[in-house]
């Protein structure tokens, strides 16, 4: 879901603002590759929803080479809303030689390619430019906006590389390893984010500004980053008279139960990635997104 942002009235709102910080809750990467579905679930529930997991973003993106604009597309599926900064619009083919690209680069640059060129028609916003420290700064002082970042894991900080929970991140090399962090606070007095690292053993770091632009910055990295709002999108608005369920993966069978663990509808499902609303106690469903055909089954 695009969001324009602009900065000229974040300069305006955040002038006076010193410090700005939101409890997003830390969730902890499984894998040496999932860092940024760990990055979109903290989002996610930053925002209010609680009921996915990193097993069902894992399924949806069908890949364990995962690229920002895979995780753009996660956020679309959940209707949030976000603004999609890089310097690189598709698959860098210079990145070959580096060694964290060179074995999954050959068979992703198609694969990267396809989804940037159907990003427009899916409604993601994609920014075609540079985002400096400063801009972040405002955005995240202005109390609207968390972020998730590539960074060259080497270079975020070197001082909790001994926090690093999966030794598969550890590199005693200084070469390229890309990685994803919510920034998620600011302090101007300091000048240092607080940020959530899915490879850190520790809840919440705090990193200088100029140590995250290094690493932001680093060949590799695109700059990517997505500017996520924590304002609700129209389809979460219109759920707040009911409970939303996502249908993260395709199901023979899902049973919907509503707040009393009564058994409402059984929903036989064609086709995954759906969402429904049970509108309070009537049990009256909603398709938010597309019509798919199902079959409704009564006990």
């Amino acid at each position: 879901m695009q969001e324009n942002v602009s900065l000229v009235s974040h300069h305006q709102v955040v002038e006076n603002a010193k410090m700005e910080s939101w409890e997003v809750p830390h969730v902890s990467q499984l894998h040496s590759w999932d860092c940024g579905l760990a990055c979109v679930l903290m989002a996610l529930n930053t925002i209010g929803i609680n009921n996915c997991s990193i097993q069902a973003l894992a399924e949806l993106c069908s890949t364990t080479s995962i690229w920002t604009v895979d995780l753009a597309y996660l956020l679309q599926k959940f209707s949030v809303r976000f603004s999609y900064f890089t310097v690189t619009l598709g698959a860098n083919p210079n990145y070959s030689a580096e060694t964290f690209y060179k074995e999954q680069l050959p068979t992703d640059l198609v694969r990267v390619d396809r989804l940037f060129q159907k990003a427009r028609e899916k409604g993601i916003n994609i920014q075609c430019r540079s985002i400096n420290e400063k801009e972040i700064s405002l955005f995240i002082l202005s109390g609207k906006y968390i972020a998730v970042a590539l960074v060259d894991q080497y270079k975020l900080s070197r001082s909790w590389v001994e926090d690093v929970i999966l030794s598969g991140l550890k590199d005693s090399k200084s070469s390229y390893t890309g990685h994803y962090v919510v920034i998620c606070g600011y302090d101007a007095n300091a000048d240092e984010f607080e940020i959530r690292d899915p490879a850190s053993s520790r809840i919440s770091e705090r990193i200088s500004s100029k140590c995250l632009e290094e690493a932001r910055k680093s060949f590799g990295t695109d700059e990517d980053l997505l500017l996520i709002s924590l304002e609700k999108s129209n389809e979460q608005q219109n759920s707040s008279s009911g409970q939303y369920f996502p249908l993260c993966k395709l199901l023979d069978l899902k049973i919907i139960l509503d707040a009393g663990g009564s058994v409402l509808f059984c929903y036989v499902l064609f086709f995954p990635q759906v969402w429904l609303m049970v509108d309070g106690p009537v049990g009256h469903f909603q398709l938010l997104s597309g019509l798919l055909p199902f079959h409704r089954t009564k006990f």
